[in-house]
Protein backbone atom coordinates (compact mmCIF):
# COMPACT_ATOMS: atom_id res chain seq x y z
CA UNK A 1 0.00 0.00 0.00
CA UNK A 2 1.25 3.35 -1.19
CA UNK A 3 1.43 6.28 1.36
CA UNK A 4 2.31 9.09 -1.41
CA UNK A 5 -0.19 11.44 -2.03
CA UNK A 6 2.05 13.16 -4.57
CA UNK A 7 4.76 15.57 -5.29
CA UNK A 8 4.30 19.36 -3.85
CA UNK A 9 6.60 22.64 -4.61
CA UNK A 10 8.76 23.25 -1.34
CA UNK A 11 7.97 27.33 -1.78
CA UNK A 12 4.81 27.64 -3.84
CA UNK A 13 2.93 24.53 -1.85
CA UNK A 14 1.55 23.88 -5.83
CA UNK A 15 0.76 19.77 -6.48
CA UNK A 16 2.14 17.41 -8.80
CA UNK A 17 1.25 13.19 -9.78
CA UNK A 18 3.73 10.70 -8.73
CA UNK A 19 6.38 11.39 -11.50
CA UNK A 20 10.27 11.72 -12.24
CA UNK A 21 9.68 15.40 -11.99
CA UNK A 22 11.64 17.96 -10.11
CA UNK A 23 11.26 21.19 -10.36
CA UNK A 24 7.72 23.43 -9.94
CA UNK A 25 6.91 24.87 -13.53
CA UNK A 26 5.17 27.97 -11.79
CA UNK A 27 7.67 29.00 -9.58
CA UNK A 28 10.46 27.04 -9.82
CA UNK A 29 11.10 25.38 -6.61
CA UNK A 30 11.86 21.96 -6.24
CA UNK A 31 9.57 19.44 -5.31
CA UNK A 32 9.66 17.23 -2.43
CA UNK A 33 7.52 14.03 -1.68
CA UNK A 34 4.12 14.56 0.27
CA UNK A 35 2.70 11.88 2.53
CA UNK A 36 -0.45 11.39 3.82
CA UNK A 37 0.59 11.57 7.80
CA UNK A 38 -3.09 10.14 9.07
CA UNK A 39 -2.97 6.93 7.28
CA UNK A 40 0.78 6.50 8.26
CA UNK A 41 0.13 7.46 11.71
CA UNK A 42 -3.07 4.62 12.02
CA UNK A 43 -0.38 2.38 10.90
CA UNK A 44 2.95 2.47 11.76
CA UNK A 45 3.94 2.21 15.65
CA UNK A 46 6.98 1.50 17.48
CA UNK A 47 6.33 -1.83 18.13
CA UNK A 48 5.71 -2.20 13.95
CA UNK A 49 9.02 -1.02 13.41
CA UNK A 50 10.86 -3.27 15.62
CA UNK A 51 9.48 -5.50 14.66
CA UNK A 52 11.18 -5.43 10.90
CA UNK A 53 14.34 -6.31 9.54
CA UNK A 54 17.32 -4.32 10.54
CA UNK A 55 17.36 -2.08 7.58
CA UNK A 56 15.95 1.23 6.27
CA UNK A 57 12.91 -0.24 4.82
CA UNK A 58 11.83 -1.06 8.43
CA UNK A 59 10.29 2.51 7.66
CA UNK A 60 8.89 2.26 4.45
CA UNK A 61 5.42 3.87 4.80
CA UNK A 62 7.79 7.17 5.52
CA UNK A 63 9.58 6.28 2.22
CA UNK A 64 8.34 6.77 -1.60
CA UNK A 65 7.74 3.64 -3.50
CA UNK A 66 4.66 2.34 -3.97
CA UNK A 67 5.42 -1.91 -4.17
CA UNK A 68 8.71 -3.32 -2.81
CA UNK A 69 12.18 -2.55 -3.16
CA UNK A 70 14.29 -3.35 -5.29
CA UNK A 71 17.66 -2.56 -3.64
CA UNK A 72 18.87 -1.79 -0.17
CA UNK A 73 17.64 -4.90 1.70
CA UNK A 74 21.06 -4.99 3.87
CA UNK A 75 21.05 -1.47 4.26
CA UNK A 76 20.88 1.51 7.04
CA UNK A 77 20.60 0.66 10.46
CA UNK A 78 24.39 1.33 10.86
CA UNK A 79 25.72 1.49 14.48
CA UNK A 80 25.17 4.43 16.96
CA UNK A 81 28.37 4.33 18.95
CA UNK A 82 28.20 5.36 22.67
CA UNK A 83 31.85 7.46 21.91
CA UNK A 84 32.61 7.55 25.65
CA UNK A 85 36.59 7.71 24.74
CA UNK A 86 36.29 10.93 22.31
CA UNK A 87 33.48 12.30 24.95
CA UNK A 88 36.43 12.37 27.57
CA UNK A 89 38.52 13.85 24.90
CA UNK A 90 36.05 17.00 24.12
CA UNK A 91 35.01 17.04 28.25
CA UNK A 92 31.77 16.38 26.91
CA UNK A 93 28.75 14.25 29.17
CA UNK A 94 27.10 12.12 26.58
CA UNK A 95 28.59 12.02 23.14
CA UNK A 96 26.92 9.20 20.15
CA UNK A 97 28.53 8.63 16.72
CA UNK A 98 25.88 7.73 14.32
CA UNK A 99 28.68 5.48 12.31
CA UNK A 100 27.51 5.42 8.08
CA UNK A 101 31.35 4.30 7.31
CA UNK A 102 30.08 0.77 7.68
CA UNK A 103 26.70 1.39 5.63
CA UNK A 104 26.19 -1.44 2.98
CA UNK A 105 27.25 -1.62 0.21
CA UNK A 106 29.24 0.89 -0.55
CA UNK A 107 30.53 2.12 3.11
CA UNK A 108 28.66 5.70 2.80
CA UNK A 109 25.42 7.40 3.97
CA UNK A 110 24.57 7.24 0.08
CA UNK A 111 23.54 3.78 0.09
CA UNK A 112 20.81 4.95 1.95
CA UNK A 113 19.44 7.31 -0.72
CA UNK A 114 20.51 5.21 -3.45
CA UNK A 115 18.48 2.13 -2.31
CA UNK A 116 15.41 4.97 -2.48
CA UNK A 117 16.03 6.31 -5.90
CA UNK A 118 17.15 2.71 -8.10
CA UNK A 119 13.87 1.38 -6.55
CA UNK A 120 11.59 4.17 -7.80
CA UNK A 121 13.53 4.02 -11.04
CA UNK A 122 12.82 0.81 -11.60
CA UNK A 123 8.98 1.19 -10.59
CA UNK A 124 9.17 4.29 -13.14
CA UNK A 125 10.22 1.91 -15.70
CA UNK A 126 13.67 3.10 -16.42
CA UNK A 127 16.71 0.94 -17.93
CA UNK A 128 19.30 3.31 -17.00
CA UNK A 129 20.49 5.62 -13.77
CA UNK A 130 22.92 7.91 -13.93
CA UNK A 131 24.48 10.66 -11.30
CA UNK A 132 26.72 13.80 -11.29
CA UNK A 133 29.04 12.43 -7.79
CA UNK A 134 32.05 13.54 -5.70
CA UNK A 135 32.39 10.24 -5.37
CA UNK A 136 30.31 8.26 -2.85
CA UNK A 137 27.08 8.46 -4.67
CA UNK A 138 29.04 7.12 -7.68
CA UNK A 139 30.01 4.31 -5.75
CA UNK A 140 26.75 3.59 -3.89
CA UNK A 141 24.52 4.04 -7.82
CA UNK A 142 27.15 1.96 -9.74
CA UNK A 143 26.72 -1.04 -7.01
CA UNK A 144 23.07 -1.11 -6.60
CA UNK A 145 22.41 -0.70 -10.57
CA UNK A 146 24.69 -3.92 -10.95
CA UNK A 147 22.36 -5.42 -8.35
CA UNK A 148 19.03 -4.30 -9.65
CA UNK A 149 20.25 -5.30 -13.48
CA UNK A 150 20.14 -1.88 -14.76
CA UNK A 151 22.32 0.08 -16.91
CA UNK A 152 24.61 2.84 -15.34
CA UNK A 153 26.44 5.83 -16.36
CA UNK A 154 27.93 7.50 -13.83
CA UNK A 155 30.09 12.03 -13.79
CA UNK A 156 32.44 12.73 -11.60
CA UNK A 157 35.76 15.35 -11.63
CA UNK A 158 38.46 14.27 -13.10
CA UNK A 159 40.66 15.16 -9.72
CA UNK A 160 38.42 12.42 -7.87
CA UNK A 161 40.35 10.37 -5.36
CA UNK A 162 41.49 7.46 -7.05
CA UNK A 163 40.00 5.19 -4.25
CA UNK A 164 36.58 6.14 -5.05
CA UNK A 165 37.22 6.15 -8.57
CA UNK A 166 37.79 1.93 -8.03
CA UNK A 167 34.84 1.80 -6.60
CA UNK A 168 32.59 2.65 -9.13
CA UNK A 169 34.62 1.10 -11.82
CA UNK A 170 34.68 -2.48 -10.44
CA UNK A 171 30.96 -2.32 -10.98
CA UNK A 172 31.27 -1.92 -14.79
CA UNK A 173 29.34 1.25 -15.36
CA UNK A 174 30.15 3.84 -18.07
CA UNK A 175 32.06 6.29 -16.15
CA UNK A 176 32.92 10.04 -17.45
CA UNK A 177 35.30 12.06 -15.42
CA UNK A 178 34.45 15.27 -16.34
CA UNK A 179 37.44 18.27 -16.18
CA UNK A 180 36.27 20.79 -14.04
CA UNK A 181 34.19 20.82 -10.47
CA UNK A 182 31.31 19.47 -9.20
CA UNK A 183 29.30 21.84 -9.72
CA UNK A 184 30.43 22.09 -13.64
CA UNK A 185 29.65 18.27 -13.61
CA UNK A 186 26.12 18.58 -12.49
CA UNK A 187 25.41 21.22 -14.60
CA UNK A 188 26.67 19.18 -17.76
CA UNK A 189 24.26 16.13 -16.04
CA UNK A 190 21.30 18.44 -16.22
CA UNK A 191 21.67 19.47 -19.96
CA UNK A 192 22.39 15.75 -20.62
CA UNK A 193 19.05 15.09 -18.34
CA UNK A 194 16.82 17.19 -20.67
CA UNK A 195 18.23 14.88 -23.71
CA UNK A 196 18.35 11.56 -22.36
CA UNK A 197 15.65 9.10 -20.72
CA UNK A 198 17.34 7.78 -18.14
CA UNK A 199 17.00 8.18 -14.31
CA UNK A 200 19.18 10.72 -12.72
CA UNK A 201 19.12 10.39 -9.11
CA UNK A 202 20.11 13.62 -8.14
CA UNK A 203 18.24 15.22 -10.83
CA UNK A 204 15.09 14.15 -11.88
CA UNK A 205 15.11 11.44 -9.53
CA UNK A 206 16.11 13.65 -6.33
CA UNK A 207 12.40 13.95 -4.90
CA UNK A 208 12.46 10.78 -4.11
CA UNK A 209 15.90 10.11 -3.69
CA UNK A 210 16.14 12.58 -0.76
CA UNK A 211 13.65 10.98 0.89
CA UNK A 212 16.33 8.23 2.04
CA UNK A 213 18.36 10.91 3.87
CA UNK A 214 15.65 10.47 7.06
CA UNK A 215 16.74 7.10 7.51
CA UNK A 216 19.50 8.24 9.31
CA UNK A 217 17.64 10.38 11.90
CA UNK A 218 14.48 7.84 12.00
CA UNK A 219 17.32 4.91 13.43
CA UNK A 220 19.13 7.47 15.54
CA UNK A 221 15.55 8.12 17.47
CA UNK A 222 15.09 4.67 17.79
CA UNK A 223 18.54 3.97 18.64
CA UNK A 224 17.89 5.87 21.42
CA UNK A 225 15.32 4.21 22.91
CA UNK A 226 12.50 7.07 20.97
CA UNK A 227 14.58 9.79 22.29
CA UNK A 228 16.23 12.84 20.55
CA UNK A 229 18.78 14.04 21.09
CA UNK A 230 19.63 17.72 22.35
CA UNK A 231 22.69 18.76 19.23
CA UNK A 232 23.54 16.83 15.79
CA UNK A 233 26.14 17.69 13.72
CA UNK A 234 26.14 17.22 10.07
CA UNK A 235 28.48 17.57 7.16
CA UNK A 236 26.91 19.55 4.11
CA UNK A 237 27.63 19.39 0.81
CA UNK A 238 24.67 19.52 -1.26
CA UNK A 239 22.51 20.29 2.21
CA UNK A 240 19.90 17.65 1.34
CA UNK A 241 21.11 14.96 4.45
CA UNK A 242 20.76 18.32 6.95
CA UNK A 243 17.33 19.49 6.00
CA UNK A 244 15.69 16.23 5.27
CA UNK A 245 17.01 15.02 9.12
CA UNK A 246 15.11 17.86 9.97
CA UNK A 247 11.93 16.92 8.20
CA UNK A 248 12.59 13.30 9.50
CA UNK A 249 12.13 14.55 13.32
CA UNK A 250 8.95 16.91 11.90
CA UNK A 251 7.30 13.52 10.28
CA UNK A 252 7.97 11.33 13.41
CA UNK A 253 6.65 14.25 16.07
CA UNK A 254 3.68 13.88 13.74
CA UNK A 255 2.88 10.49 13.63
CA UNK A 256 3.34 9.80 17.43
CA UNK A 257 6.61 8.28 17.50
CA UNK A 258 8.35 10.81 19.80
CA UNK A 259 6.74 12.75 22.21
CA UNK A 260 5.77 16.60 21.19
CA UNK A 261 7.83 19.50 22.74
CA UNK A 262 5.44 21.54 25.15
CA UNK A 263 4.09 24.56 23.43
CA UNK A 264 4.40 23.15 19.85
CA UNK A 265 1.39 23.21 17.46
CA UNK A 266 0.11 20.39 15.52
CA UNK A 267 1.58 19.92 11.98
CA UNK A 268 4.32 18.85 9.85
CA UNK A 269 6.10 22.28 9.57
CA UNK A 270 5.20 24.02 12.68
CA UNK A 271 6.73 21.68 14.94
CA UNK A 272 9.92 22.77 16.78
CA UNK A 273 11.72 19.54 17.82
CA UNK A 274 14.26 20.86 20.77
CA UNK A 275 17.29 19.46 18.76
CA UNK A 276 19.81 21.70 17.68
CA UNK A 277 21.30 20.95 14.41
CA UNK A 278 24.62 22.11 13.32
CA UNK A 279 26.07 22.18 9.77
CA UNK A 280 29.88 21.64 9.57
CA UNK A 281 31.94 22.07 6.46
CA UNK A 282 35.40 22.73 4.87
CA UNK A 283 36.98 26.54 4.90
CA UNK A 284 37.50 25.64 1.80
CA UNK A 285 33.70 25.52 0.45
CA UNK A 286 31.56 26.47 2.85
CA UNK A 287 28.55 28.65 0.91
CA UNK A 288 25.96 27.50 3.89
CA UNK A 289 28.24 28.30 7.02
CA UNK A 290 28.82 31.66 5.32
CA UNK A 291 25.18 32.35 4.95
CA UNK A 292 24.38 31.00 8.41
CA UNK A 293 27.52 33.44 9.89
CA UNK A 294 26.17 36.04 7.89
CA UNK A 295 22.64 35.93 9.16
CA UNK A 296 21.64 35.92 5.23
CA UNK A 297 19.36 33.80 3.01
CA UNK A 298 21.33 34.25 0.50
CA UNK A 299 24.06 31.07 -0.85
CA UNK A 300 26.38 32.55 -2.14
CA UNK A 301 28.31 30.02 -4.54
CA UNK A 302 31.83 29.33 -4.13
CA UNK A 303 35.10 27.71 -5.99
CA UNK A 304 35.83 24.42 -3.70
CA UNK A 305 39.47 24.07 -2.89
CA UNK A 306 39.17 21.50 0.07
CA UNK A 307 40.71 18.05 0.68
CA UNK A 308 37.35 17.34 1.60
CA UNK A 309 36.23 16.43 -1.90
CA UNK A 310 32.98 15.19 -0.81
CA UNK A 311 31.84 17.98 0.46
CA UNK A 312 33.34 20.29 -1.95
CA UNK A 313 29.94 21.48 -3.98
CA UNK A 314 30.35 25.23 -3.98
CA UNK A 315 26.88 25.56 -4.88
CA UNK A 316 24.71 23.21 -3.25
CA UNK A 317 21.05 22.55 -4.52
CA UNK A 318 19.65 22.78 -1.00
CA UNK A 319 21.81 25.14 0.57
CA UNK A 320 18.91 27.55 1.27
CA UNK A 321 16.48 24.64 2.84
CA UNK A 322 20.08 23.96 4.66
CA UNK A 323 20.40 27.55 6.34
CA UNK A 324 16.59 27.10 7.09
CA UNK A 325 17.15 23.86 9.30
CA UNK A 326 20.08 25.02 11.29
CA UNK A 327 18.10 28.28 12.09
CA UNK A 328 14.88 27.46 12.49
CA UNK A 329 16.84 24.37 15.06
CA UNK A 330 18.43 27.00 16.95
CA UNK A 331 21.91 25.87 15.81
CA UNK A 332 24.66 27.11 14.28
CA UNK A 333 27.01 26.40 11.14
CA UNK A 334 31.17 26.32 11.25
CA UNK A 335 34.13 25.48 9.62
CA UNK A 336 37.55 23.91 9.68
CA UNK A 337 41.41 23.97 7.40
CA UNK A 338 42.51 21.21 6.29
CA UNK A 339 44.65 20.87 8.85
CA UNK A 340 41.48 20.36 11.34
CA UNK A 341 39.84 18.09 9.39
CA UNK A 342 42.92 15.56 9.53
CA UNK A 343 43.38 15.71 13.08
CA UNK A 344 39.31 15.43 13.19
CA UNK A 345 39.69 12.00 11.42
CA UNK A 346 42.91 11.26 14.01
CA UNK A 347 41.22 12.11 16.91
CA UNK A 348 37.92 9.56 15.89
CA UNK A 349 40.88 6.68 14.73
CA UNK A 350 42.54 7.37 17.82
CA UNK A 351 39.85 7.36 20.60
CA UNK A 352 37.07 5.00 18.92
CA UNK A 353 38.57 2.98 16.23
CA UNK A 354 36.73 4.30 13.52
CA UNK A 355 38.34 5.27 10.48
CA UNK A 356 36.38 7.78 8.55
CA UNK A 357 36.46 9.95 5.09
CA UNK A 358 37.28 13.74 4.90
CA UNK A 359 33.74 14.59 5.26
CA UNK A 360 33.64 12.66 9.39
CA UNK A 361 36.78 14.83 10.47
CA UNK A 362 35.12 17.69 9.19
CA UNK A 363 32.64 17.05 11.44
CA UNK A 364 34.43 15.79 14.31
CA UNK A 365 36.60 18.61 14.14
CA UNK A 366 33.55 21.02 13.62
CA UNK A 367 32.32 19.14 16.63
CA UNK A 368 35.41 20.06 18.73
CA UNK A 369 35.03 23.62 17.97
CA UNK A 370 31.75 24.14 18.44
CA UNK A 371 31.69 22.63 22.27
CA UNK A 372 35.26 25.22 22.70
CA UNK A 373 33.09 28.03 21.93
CA UNK A 374 30.44 27.04 24.51
CA UNK A 375 27.70 26.87 21.87
CA UNK A 376 27.30 23.09 22.54
CA UNK A 377 27.05 22.41 26.35
CA UNK A 378 29.07 19.74 28.06
CA UNK A 379 25.91 18.14 29.55
CA UNK A 380 23.91 17.52 27.10
CA UNK A 381 23.25 14.55 24.39
CA UNK A 382 25.35 14.89 21.21
CA UNK A 383 25.30 13.08 17.86
CA UNK A 384 28.21 13.11 15.48
CA UNK A 385 27.07 12.31 11.66
CA UNK A 386 30.28 10.19 10.14
CA UNK A 387 28.76 9.51 6.70
CA UNK A 388 31.68 7.64 4.74
CA UNK A 389 34.94 5.52 5.46
CA UNK A 390 38.45 6.45 5.75
CA UNK A 391 39.64 3.85 2.85
CA UNK A 392 38.20 5.78 0.16
CA UNK A 393 40.18 9.05 0.86
CA UNK A 394 43.67 7.81 2.08
CA UNK A 395 45.15 10.46 0.05
CA UNK A 396 44.55 13.32 2.62
CA UNK A 397 46.40 11.43 5.30
CA UNK A 398 49.77 11.06 3.30
CA UNK A 399 52.90 12.56 5.14
CA UNK A 400 50.66 13.12 8.33
CA UNK A 401 51.06 9.74 10.14
CA UNK A 402 53.67 8.16 12.52
CA UNK A 403 56.05 6.44 10.12
CA UNK A 404 56.22 2.47 10.62
CA UNK A 405 59.45 0.98 11.56
CA UNK A 406 61.28 -1.14 9.16
CA UNK A 407 62.89 -4.01 10.83
CA UNK A 408 65.45 -6.54 10.71
CA UNK A 409 63.84 -10.34 11.35
CA UNK A 410 65.01 -10.79 15.12
CA UNK A 411 64.52 -9.50 18.30
CA UNK A 412 67.73 -7.33 18.91
CA UNK A 413 66.62 -4.73 15.77
CA UNK A 414 63.05 -5.21 17.33
CA UNK A 415 63.80 -3.87 20.88
CA UNK A 416 65.99 -1.42 19.53
CA UNK A 417 63.25 0.33 17.63
CA UNK A 418 60.79 -0.43 19.74
CA UNK A 419 62.69 1.99 22.39
CA UNK A 420 62.86 4.82 19.86
CA UNK A 421 59.32 4.67 18.77
CA UNK A 422 58.29 5.96 21.98
CA UNK A 423 56.09 2.92 22.54
CA UNK A 424 58.50 2.27 25.80
CA UNK A 425 59.35 5.14 28.10
CA UNK A 426 62.89 6.46 28.04
CA UNK A 427 64.58 8.74 29.71
CA UNK A 428 67.28 11.62 28.26
CA UNK A 429 69.61 13.57 30.55
CA UNK A 430 69.34 17.11 29.79
CA UNK A 431 69.45 20.52 31.43
CA UNK A 432 66.39 22.77 32.60
CA UNK A 433 67.22 26.74 33.64
CA UNK A 434 64.68 27.47 36.20
CA UNK A 435 62.44 30.10 35.00
CA UNK A 436 62.33 31.57 39.22
CA UNK A 437 66.42 31.68 40.22
CA UNK A 438 67.92 31.04 36.94
CA UNK A 439 69.51 27.50 38.36
CA UNK A 440 70.54 25.21 35.73
CA UNK A 441 69.89 21.78 36.75
CA UNK A 442 70.95 18.54 35.33
CA UNK A 443 67.07 16.11 35.08
CA UNK A 444 66.31 12.86 33.17
CA UNK A 445 63.22 13.40 30.78
CA UNK A 446 60.93 10.63 29.84
CA UNK A 447 59.07 11.13 26.08
CA UNK A 448 56.35 12.40 27.65
CA UNK A 449 58.25 15.48 29.30
CA UNK A 450 55.96 17.71 27.72
CA UNK A 451 53.17 16.80 30.60
CA UNK A 452 55.44 16.70 33.46
CA UNK A 453 56.38 19.52 35.89
CA UNK A 454 59.74 19.48 37.74
CA UNK A 455 60.33 21.09 41.14
CA UNK A 456 63.89 23.49 41.11
CA UNK A 457 66.18 21.93 43.70
CA UNK A 458 67.20 25.86 44.61
CA UNK A 459 64.08 28.01 45.18
CA UNK A 460 62.13 24.71 45.32
CA UNK A 461 59.48 26.60 42.56
CA UNK A 462 57.69 24.55 39.76
CA UNK A 463 59.49 24.15 36.41
CA UNK A 464 57.14 23.61 33.73
CA UNK A 465 58.49 22.29 30.23
CA UNK A 466 57.99 25.32 27.49
CA UNK A 467 58.24 25.12 23.83
CA UNK A 468 61.66 24.72 23.40
CA UNK A 469 61.91 21.68 26.00
CA UNK A 470 59.36 20.17 24.29
CA UNK A 471 60.25 17.24 21.76
CA UNK A 472 64.14 17.53 21.84
CA UNK A 473 63.39 14.74 24.46
CA UNK A 474 60.20 13.03 23.42
CA UNK A 475 60.15 10.75 20.50
CA UNK A 476 56.74 11.92 18.40
CA UNK A 477 58.40 11.75 14.48
CA UNK A 478 55.33 13.54 13.72
CA UNK A 479 54.10 17.84 13.98
CA UNK A 480 52.24 18.87 15.38
CA UNK A 481 53.47 17.00 18.69
CA UNK A 482 50.40 15.25 20.44
CA UNK A 483 50.47 16.34 24.20
CA UNK A 484 52.04 19.80 23.22
CA UNK A 485 50.96 21.01 20.12
CA UNK A 486 54.54 23.05 20.12
CA UNK A 487 58.40 21.73 19.02
CA UNK A 488 61.25 23.27 19.48
CA UNK A 489 64.78 22.45 19.69
CA UNK A 490 65.94 19.31 17.75
CA UNK A 491 63.95 17.99 15.13
CA UNK A 492 63.34 14.55 16.98
CA UNK A 493 65.42 12.82 20.00
CA UNK A 494 65.89 9.18 18.99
Amino acid sequence: MSYIKGLKCRECGREYPKEPLYVCEYCFGPLEVDYDYLKIKKKLTRELISSRPENLWRYRELLPIDGDPAVGLESGFTPLVKADNLADKLGVKELYVKDDSVCHPTLSFKDRVVSVAISKAKEFGFDTVACASTGNLANSVSAQAAKAKLKCIVFIPANLESGKVVASLVYGPRVFAVEGNYDEVNRLCTEINNKHNWAFVNINIRPYYAEGSKTFIYEIVEQLNWQIPKHIIVPVAGGSLISKIWKGLHEFEKIGLIDEPKGSTPGIGRLRPSTKIYAAQAEGCAPVVTAIREKSEIIKPVKPNTIAKSLAIGNPADGYYAYKTVTESGGWGESVNDDEIVEGIKLLASTEGIFTETAGGVTVAVTKKLIEQGRIPRDESIVISITGNGLKTQEALSGRLLKFAIIKPNLNSFEENYTKSGLKRIKTKTKLTCPHCGHIQATDMPTDACQISYKCINCKELIVPKKGDCCVFCSYAEDPCPPKQTRGGEKYAV
